[in-house]
């Protein structure tokens, strides 16, 4: 398979740019339903090679299959609703989509949902539905709860701006199932000034990372030496996170036995 993969790579090297995005297109909209049986039988269980036979930037660009994998195995084969903010391939609607289709296959027994700013209804399919809106519009982002009915994972994927980072996770994760899971990656925009990040101020909690911190603090709010400290929304429903490079797990729920409430 890694041949194959290369073969196609130093193919599509040689091509203009305009016959890439052709190709693209092709591959985008070919053989979906056979494709998804045939990579489910031989790779179901396998994130890295999924994520590279639908082309997505999970794993050979970013890192992040390793990571899903270790946090989501043991989902695997539960009915979950997933929603993904940002389904790629900018203003084309056949274009992007790969994510998708990865978890889809993944999960085989979740629905996959998608937002985007463009509208992209050719990827609705068989277990996949998607949304045309703004991350930052909460009327938008309302009626896509509503529309789910349960959300039990999120992942932002969107424009890595800090602003619309924050502003999604404040207004979704309160909205998520009990025991959701929510992924933030590419949170090296924290650090990037065209992103609204700071590599000066890195506790700045109006980037992704200066808040994160400040919910990991949050973990242990129980041992603060504050007599009238009030517990946040997040000191009371987060009960893990993870980082890794570039990107972060933040788990709900319901927290410890001992804990004071």
């Amino acid at each position: 398979m890694s041949f194959l993969l290369q073969w196609r790579r130093r193919l599509q090297s040689t091509l203009a740019p305009e016959q890439r995005r052709n190709v693209k297109r092709f591959q985008a909209l070919r053989f979906r339903g056979i494709q998804r049986i045939l990579y489910g039988l031989v790779f179901g269980s396998d994130l890295r090679s999924l994520a590279l036979l639908y082309g997505t930037d999970k794993w050979g660009h970013h890192w992040y299959a390793q990571h899903y994998e270790r946090h989501l195995a043991h989902l695997r084969w539960k009915r979950l609703n997933i929603l993904e903010i940002g389904i790629g391939g900018y203003d084309d609607p056949a274009l992007g989509g790969g994510s998708l289709r990865m978890w889809r296959t993944y999960f085989p027994r979740a629905r996959v949902f998608g937002i985007d700013i463009y509208d992209k209804r050719p990827h609705n399919e068989r277990r996949i539905h998607t949304f045309q809106g703004s991350q930052m519009d909460d009327e938008f982002l309302e009626n896509v709860v509503k529309a789910i009915g349960r959300i039990d994972m999120v992942i932002d994927d969107g424009s890595h701006v800090n602003q619309h980072v924050l502003h999604s996770f404040n207004y979704l994760f309160r909205r998520m199932s009990e025991q959701g899971l929510y992924v933030i990656e590419d949170v090296q925009t924290s650090y990037k000034v065209g992103f609204g990040g700071s590599s000066e101020e890195l506790n700045r909690l109006d980037t992704t990372m200066g808040f994160v911190k400040q919910l990991i603090d949050g973990l242990n709010y129980t041992e603060y030496e504050k007599k009238d400290y009030e517990p946040t929304y997040y000191d009371k429903h987060i009960t893990a996170i993870h980082c890794y490079q570039n990107i972060v797990f933040i788990q709900k729920g319901q927290r410890i036995q001992g804990c004071r409430e």
